[in-house]
């Protein structure tokens, strides 16, 4: 296990890729802000899902997903259909402008990217897209634990002997 201090420049380092994160959505365009692109992105990945998937994977309320819905459909970049399942419920899909839309996210996040770590190597690139991933799955599911049930009792072994009498 690592030592405190290495957990504490850890969260120095968490900290400081603000930075980064701040940098990748400058070069968002104006009409697209990051809650819109990662609605774009994720529909992209899984495709059509219904709302409430879609706010398990933002980590957001239901409410705010559908702030970031509301937007993207008012620009034609999703669209919104009854869920055959369940006539309560909406899937979001996107449009082909979303998809443009996505794409164009996409060339901007890589052409950055590719600028900024023009001095890594192939092997350190891939390398922190692994321990990212490792990292993110290392919190995917921060429920706690159940609590752990006592070992069961020893059985003990019934004896041939008779109780003393009182």
């Amino acid at each position: 296990m690592a030592e405190r201090t290495q957990y504490e420049e850890l969260i120095r380092q968490f900290s400081a890729f603000g930075a980064v994160k701040r940098e990748l959505g400058r070069i968002l365009p104006s009409d697209c802000p990051s809650g819109s692109a990662a609605v774009l992105t994720l529909l992209g990945r899984y495709g059509d899902m219904r709302m409430s998937k879609l706010a398990e994977l933002l980590a957001v309320d239901m409410s705010v997903t559908s702030r970031h819905v509301a937007h993207l459909a008012d620009r034609g970049w999703i669209d919104r259909s009854p869920d055959p399942a369940d006539k309560r419920s909406r899937i979001v899909h996107l449009t082909p402008a979303g998809l443009a839309r996505l794409e164009e996210l996409s060339e901007r996040t890589t052409q950055l990217l590719a600028e900024r770590l023009a001095d890594w190597s192939d092997e350190e690139v891939a390398q922190l897209t692994r321990l990212m991933t490792r990292l993110r799955a290392s919190f995917d599911d921060c429920r706690p634990a159940p609590p752990r049930l006592p070992p069961p009792a020893v059985a003990l072994e019934p004896t041939t002997r008779t109780p003393a009498s009182t």
